[in-house]
């Protein structure tokens, strides 16, 4: 019997937070820094062809969980991705950084 969406989704999200973890010990000693990023509901072609658009039913739900009161934008994943590739992080490693506006329980 097959799993069903959610699982799979839960499943995999779960294998890229312990292989963070485990690339970030495998590698650290190389000066090589792993790091995730665990954006929440953002604007992009993905969510648009998924049926997340503006007005949508699902856009007003993501919103209505979001602390911040707005879907994410690629700008705002950018800045966190940028910054855990430059020096000001270099001691920032195996770590998963939510950019979401404190969007829980998805």
């Amino acid at each position: 019997m097959p799993l069903p969406a959610a699982s799979l989704y839960s499943a995999t999200k779960a294998a890229l937070d312990a292989v963070t973890v485990s690339l970030s010990k495998e590698l650290g000693a190389k000066n090589i820094r792993i790091n995730s990023i665990l954006p929440g509901a953002t604007e992009t072609e993905g969510a648009t062809s998924a049926g997340i658009t503006t007005g949508s039913e699902y856009e007003k739900m993501f919103i209505a969980n979001t602390p911040l009161g707005r879907r994410g934008q690629p700008e705002d994943i950018a800045k966190a991705a940028v910054f855990l590739a430059s020096d000001d992080a270099a001691w920032i490693t195996g770590e998963q950084i939510s950019v979401s506006s404190g969007m829980f329980g998805f």
